[in-house]
């Protein structure tokens, strides 16, 4: 895996504070954990903390949740720079992540990036002019059976072809929210 860095100065947020709904759920997630053992909430308030930001995690958004936990904030940094399901950089509205482990790519998971190449941009990570799209190649997103695989925002779309994804791009270029699941005639996993 390469080195994951933060998005330039230029794009930073100068202030980053959980809006009143999500400073209220980070509270109850306090309550959780035992006393003296808030800091292990990093994951799911960094996470809160990106989706609050539009889909990325400035470095102002993972200095206030470091804040937050009473934390270092090179901690909350080694995590938010360790796991790749945070953005480190600003991303499209619609953010397509393409698994691109064993079983998807046996099953096409080739010709879904071509296409991710050809519509949306060259290099993963980039955005459309337009704000609309980005994509990145991730490591397995767990429903290998119903490969190959995209997520977008939490929702999965199994069972890809060509034909099948380019539509899905389609419904989303076009301001809707395809159906998520399998794209062919299954329920769940079923053969």
């Amino acid at each position: 895996m390469s080195v994951r860095r933060l998005a330039p100065p230029e794009v930073q947020p100068k202030e980053f504070a959980f809006d009143r709904v999500n400073l209220i759920w980070a509270k109850e997630q306090l309550d959780k954990y035992p006393a003296g053992r808030q800091r292990s909430a990093v994951i799911p308030l960094l996470w809160r903390a990106q989706e609050q930001a539009g889909g990325w995690l400035p470095e102002a958004a993972i200095r206030y949740v470091a804040d937050f936990l009473g934390i270092a904030h090179i901690r909350a940094l080694e995590v938010a720079t360790f796991y790749t399901m945070f953005n480190l950089t600003p991303v499209g509205k619609v953010h397509v992540q393409l698994c691109g482990t064993t079983p998807c790519r046996l099953r096409g998971a080739d010709d879904l990036e071509k296409i991710c190449r050809k519509r949306i941009g060259e290099h993963q990570m980039e955005v459309t002019d337009d704000g609309q799209f980005s994509w990145v190649e991730v490591e397995c997103l767990g429903a290998c059976v119903n490969a190959p695989m995209i997520q977008v925002g939490s929702d999965y779309y199994e069972d890809l072809d060509a034909d099948s994804f380019n539509k899905l791009l389609d419904e989303f270029a076009a301001g809707k929210t395809p159906k998520p699941g399998p794209q062919i005639d299954r329920q769940l996993s079923e053969p």
